[in-house]
């Protein structure tokens, strides 16, 4: 059985070691997680032109979804993962990242703009000049979350 470790850097290495010994190898890649309560993690699984990879969470300015397709958006690029969007949205830093529809989550600090729209919309203009839209079932979260 393969299981990927969300889990601080603290534990790491012990988690890793007894799971190790119970016969139980630890892969990046593997379909099951065992996460740490209050732990985010701090790259993500991608997938590029060139296979597989890693990208800081910082790197990250929104990640958006298209049925089972996710891809993640960065200044430098577009990367895909396999992860689901409710499976990212409890892995990142709820202080760092806000959903704002059902399809696309967001890096709070990456918003260059922000307008209104009307019936209770806002369209945001990321870093990398693209917008994203937040619906109308996110509006109140997303205006509570930025004191708006």
């Amino acid at each position: 059985m393969k299981v990927r470790l969300c889990v601080s850097q603290n534990h790491f290495q012990q988690i890793q070691n007894e799971l190790q010994a119970l016969g139980i190898e630890i892969d990046d890649h593997a379909d099951f997680i065992l996460t740490e309560k209050d732990s985010f993690i701090s790259y993500l699984n991608v997938k590029d032109k060139n296979g597989k990879s890693k990208i800081p969470v910082e790197e990250i300015l929104y990640i958006e979804a298209f049925g089972k397709e996710v891809d993640v958006h960065t200044q430098t690029g577009v990367y895909h993962t396999t992860e689901r969007l409710y499976q990212l949205n409890a892995m990142l830093d709820p202080s760092s990242f806000l959903r704002i529809s059902n399809s696309v989550i967001i890096a709070k600090n990456k918003i260059k703009k922000i307008t209104p729209r009307f019936s209770m919309r806002f369209t945001l203009l990321m870093q990398n000049e693209k917008s994203v839209d937040v619906t109308r079932s996110y509006y109140q979260i997303f205006k509570d979350e930025l004191d708006i």
